[in-house]
């Protein structure tokens, strides 16, 4: 048990926060640690403890643990609590058959409304995602290209829904990233929808998107099918 605890302590740090900061210091802190592996599958995450680390009740605490399980980072499990979810699971397929659904649709109502603007961002984000080598920001940065191309959709909760699923999309490319001993992705994908869509080209923009998606679903579905194989 103190193991854990000096490991929460270790990856976190411990700080006083100012309480109206609280839930999203707390949450941005364990989310990055999960991303990139610093608080492994398993890992219990306490209440108290978290409260003590950071100064604050636990009610910022709950509230940021509530957002974390949310967003599939997070479980809770008889007699133990909340534990950081493991990286990959059967949920995940389903994640991005959902994906396909939400944003095929989104960035079909977006294309013709982007301008240059849109598209220079979109390239902004390509550009910094050939470089990085952070899992967590390699996600962060994933998650801020989709978006860019689908920003113009007057559905705004078609937006927040996709927000949500990205969220899962993180923990896939750190899983992908690590299992497969990889630094980087390649870009290729990304920068022949880009182009698509700066062109208007809507039919081909949205047939790109939906196979880039169903390829991550696949690889993870032939991940899982071997690990129940063994």
């Amino acid at each position: 048990m103190a193991e854990k605890n000096k490991l929460l302590s270790t990856v976190l740090g411990s700080e006083q926060v100012p309480p109206h900061l609280a839930r999203s210091v707390i949450e941005e802190r364990l989310r990055s640690a999960i991303l990139d592996g610093r608080l492994p599958a398993g890992t219990a995450v306490r209440q108290q403890e978290l409260a003590t680390l950071f100064g604050v009740s636990r009610m910022p605490v709950r509230e940021a643990l509530r957002q974390l399980e949310a967003q599939s980072l997070l479980q809770v499990e008889l007699h133990k609590g909340a534990v950081v979810a493991p990286l990959i699971g059967e949920d995940a397929v389903h994640t991005y058959g959902l994906r396909v659904l939400l944003e095929t649709e989104a960035l079909r109502q977006s294309i013709p409304r982007l301008d240059a603007d849109d598209i220079a961002q979109a390239r902004g984000y390509i550009r910094q995602l050939e470089s990085e080598t952070r899992h967590a920001e390699i996600g962060r940065l994933n998650r801020l290209f989709h978006m860019a191309l689908y920003s113009k959709s007057p559905n705004l909760k078609l937006l927040r829904l996709i927000e949500i699923e990205l969220n899962e999309e993180e923990r896939f490319l750190r899983f992908h990233l690590s299992t497969m001993g990889l630094g980087k992705l390649t870009q290729d994908d990304h920068i022949a929808l880009v182009d698509a869509a700066s062109d208007k080209l809507v039919d081909e923009a949205v047939k790109l998107l939906e196979a880039h998606l169903n390829n991550a679903a696949r690889a993870i579905r032939n991940y899982l099918d071997k690990q129940s194989a063994t």
